[in-house]
């Protein structure tokens, strides 16, 4: 398929530049392409380091009474092992790498909807990544599994557990500002003429997968914090020493963590569904379905978590309430599998690497998939649950499944990336050592499953039936896959090294990022696109009635330009972080209680020093990031609905906001309801936070009068209502910070379960009172520095949204903790 391209600017060769230039380079970006480089090749990292750790383990298993990684050693490399390839692999390159790099392109626009927000993501994710291996020469890592199940997460022998908590919700935090600004993104950004069901499925299933991000994120956020502030501060929602529920922990980390399962799947499946539709040189087979089918899996998934925790004891009606729901996610997840075998069937298929691990993963993910049905069977997961079964399963869908489809983005858009090709002869091998690898790997821990070898154990006796043989088998798989993973590498390395030699559409696609360069241009594209899309394939839709793209002069086209704001404000993070995990704001623990500063260990002073220092750095590089332009000149933007990015962004981002207070706030409602939560004879005063409600609402309605004068073009009047929003939080924070220490002096949130609750979700309150106020403060700086003119709004908007949502947040604590 041939379409007349717009000339394409005349290409020299670029001068060298040093390492430094390059590095700062990609400090500072905005271009959506190199954001998602650097998310493609931290993942292949975290998969490399990942992958290593995997051998390790089979190292171990590969023998019975082996002593090469035993005891808590054992228990850490498997903790790293999970948390990394899932944490930062699976999601991270589907989703951001090859988000970043492919929606735009296929959406026809040059960048995403809030290019800063995606540089400070970015580095944050990759930040988050270095927090965790900082963790090992600080004590070590955990040995609490990726699911770091309560009470063995705050057990005190346990090592690096906060460090994995704050690595966590920092990667939490960078994945939800990266799933808004891709919503916002899809909503607000399209080419002209493009409507939501003439989208690419791969774009599809990148929007479809960061709403299903934003809802479930908070479950696992939720986690991670009541985790970690027990390990600082001894508040609990788990213990049952003072009345808490340890399965509770269980339904917050599996309301995240089996979405995660689809947050896996979604963007591969869109994947590979270009894959086959380009390679088989046919429409694909049932869009309208496809697109059906991924919002159903989003919408079902959010109601399978508990089927993680049949064997816990949960009442009879829930489990079969689940087991059902569970049944019912495979049948859209089915229909997707349809569409990609419908879409090959009759088609004219080219035979080459991406194909091949279409094909591969069709295969894998079938029989991954038949496994979780039976495994969604109560009475089979009964004797399943804790065994090597299970293993092999979720390795089935995960790696020889979903990564087989990563395999085939990566040698599907190697071209497009790099303007170069991949080895075909080295991509066979590559697949063919991953194919067989896997099998060999994962089948024989399906069967050792069944002959009842349990999971998570570091060694077994001898002498029990075929377990010997199944697990040196296991072991050689293994090794096989580490010899696929060379061959990758190699074959990578040697492509980059090769000249640049892809035409623009070497697979002869049919959607818009074919018609960029290869590599594409900063600006993407020096063309304009026809305002029809008949279907979903436009090149074909063009080339077959005559359309033809309307050259654009590449001068003429202005990108948001560069900045330090957002990389130091992650530096700040990072710096944060580690305080958080190696120190304290005071010399405090759960068990010893408040001691003086200075008495505590050296590592943990220097880590609290670290972290009163993050402060500041983190606040220079907002109002940093705040004071620059996002444009050099003034810029038309094209937005398809009437709202600005900001506000869209921020729309999306408060949906995960929502998330992580109602899963909190409906743990608590279950304990006050169960009993287990009572409140003590003394509570805080209903008077006091009567008051504070009156300050906070008030605030409401000042900042958003202030935003009506500043979009009347009333500057004064605008400022003024700033200042006297932030002089109400401050108010509304001294008046709870006086409560909290009153009542911290009248009781002890260690022995009151209502206590801990309370401080937990009214804390976290107060925190976002805090991100709010620094919110406000940005637009109020921008004000006062006359950074905001027609055309740069600054950041009144989103902060707007956002002090809103902290308000309604309010309303809701004050009912359930001090009226009820």
């Amino acid at each position: 398929m041939t379409i007349q391209h717009a000339p394409q600017p005349q290409q020299v060769s670029a001068p060298r530049h040093s390492v430094w230039e390059v590095i700062k380079d990609y400090m500072m970006t905005t271009d959506h392409k190199k954001i998602g480089t650097l998310y493609i090749g931290t993942s292949i990292l975290g998969f490399a380091i990942a992958g290593l750790l995997a051998v390790a383990i089979r190292i171990q298993l590969m023998f019975p009474n082996n002593t090469f990684l035993v005891g808590n050693g054992y228990n850490q490399v498997l903790t790293l092992h999970a948390a990394l390839m899932i944490f930062f692999f699976l999601i991270p390159i589907g989703l951001f790498g090859f988000g970043n790099w492919i929606l735009p392109l296929q959406l026809g626009v040059r960048d995403v909807a809030l290019p800063r927000v995606n540089t400070f993501a970015v580095w944050l994710f990759i930040f988050s990544l270095i927090l965790v291996i900082l963790g090992l020469v600080n004590g070590g890592a955990p040995g609490v599994g990726w699911t770091f199940y309560y009470p063995l997460s705050v057990d005190a022998n346990q090592t690096g557990v906060a460090v994995l908590m704050v690595a966590l919700t920092l990667n939490g935090i960078a994945s939800l500002l990266g799933s808004a600004n891709f919503a916002a993104t899809v909503v607000n950004m399209r080419a002209p003429g493009m409507s939501l069901w003439k989208m690419p499925i791969f774009a599809w299933s990148i929007f479809a997968t960061s709403i299903l991000q934003l809802i479930s994120l908070g479950g696992l956020t939720a986690a991670a914090l009541v985790t970690f502030l027990e390990i600082k501060l001894g508040l609990s929602m788990f213990d049952p020493g003072r009345g808490g529920v340890p399965v509770m922990f269980q339904q917050f980390f599996w309301f995240y963590s089996h979405p995660a399962v689809y947050v896996m799947l979604l963007p591969y499946l869109g994947m590979g569904a270009e894959i086959a539709s380009t390679m088989a040189r046919k429409p694909l087979f049932g869009y309208r379905v496809m697109v059906y089918s991924i919002l159903g899996i989003v919408l079902v998934s959010l109601l399978v978590w508990v089927h993680h925790m049949f064997a816990v004891g949960l009442p009879e009606s829930w489990q079969i309430a689940f087991m059902i729901a569970t049944l019912i996610v495979a049948v859209p997840t089915g229909v997707k599998i349809f569409n990609l075998i419908g879409t090959l069937w009759g088609g004219r298929i080219m035979m080459r690497t991406p194909t091949f691990w279409l094909v591969g993963f069709i295969f894998n993910f079938l029989i991954g998939g038949i496994t979780g049905v039976a495994l969604g069977m109560i009475p089979f997961d009964y004797q399943v649950t804790m065994s090597y079964f299970v293993v092999a399963h979720f390795h089935n869908v995960m790696m020889f499944g979903t990564a087989f489809l990563a395999m085939g983005g990566i040698y599907y858009w190697w071209p497009k990336m790099t303007g170069r090709f991949l080895n075909e002869k080295l991509g066979l091998w590559h697949f063919w050592l991953f194919m067989v690898g896997s099998w060999m790997t994962f089948l024989p821990q399906y069967i050792l499953g069944l002959l009842g070898m349990p999971r998570r154990y570091y060694t077994y006796p001898d002498g029990n039936f075929a377990w010997s043989e199944l697990n040196f088998v296991s072991t050689l798989g293994a090794l096989t896959l580490l010899a696929g993973g060379i061959v990758w590498v190699w074959n990578m390395w040697q492509s980059v090294r090769a000249p640049a030699t892809a035409s623009a559409n070497p697979w002869g696609g049919f959607t818009l990022e074919w018609t960029a360069a290869s590599p594409p241009a900063p600006y993407n594209f020096a063309h304009d696109f026809p305002t029809t899309f008949p279907t979903e394939r436009p090149l074909y839709d063009w080339e077959k009635n005559g359309d033809t793209l309307t050259p654009v002069d590449p001068k003429t086209i202005h990108l948001p330009q560069d900045s330090w704001g957002p990389f130091i404000t992650a530096v700040g993070m990072l710096l944060m972080g580690y305080g958080l995990s190696f120190g304290w704001f005071t010399n405090y623990s759960p068990v010893d209680g408040l001691k003086p500063f200075f008495n505590a260990a050296p590592g943990h002073v220097f880590a609290s020093i670290v972290l009163y220092l993050s402060i500041p750095l983190f606040l220079y590089g907002l109002f940093k990031w705040a004071g620059t332009p996002e444009y050099k000149e003034p810029t038309e933007h094209h937005f398809l609905t009437k709202y600005d990015n900001g506000f869209l962004g921020m729309a999306w981002f408060i949906i995960s906001e929502v998330g992580l207070f109602g899963v909190l706030i409906a743990g608590y409602v279950y304990l006050r309801i169960s009993g287990h939560a009572e409140p003590p004879v003394l509570r805080p005063n209903i008077w006091l936070a009567a008051l504070n409600t009156l300050i906070l609402v008030s605030s409401s309605f000042v900042i958003h009068r202030a935003e009506q004068d500043n979009h009347h073009g009333k500057l004064t009047r605008f400022r003024i209502g700033l200042f006297v929003t932030l002089i109400l939080g401050a108010l509304f924070m001294l008046f709870q910070v006086y409560e909290f220490s009153l009542f911290g002096h009248e009781s002890d949130w260690r022995q009151n379960l209502w206590e801990s609750c309370f401080y937990t979700i009214v804390g976290l309150h107060g925190l976002h009172i805090l991100i709010g106020g620094t919110g406000v403060a940005l637009p109020y700086y921008q004000a006062m520095t006359g950074k905001m003119d027609k055309h740069n709004h600054g950041s009144i908007t989103p902060a707007s949204l956002y002090w809103h949502l902290v308000d309604v947040v309010w309303l809701f604590i004050v009912a359930i903790f001090y009226a009820w």
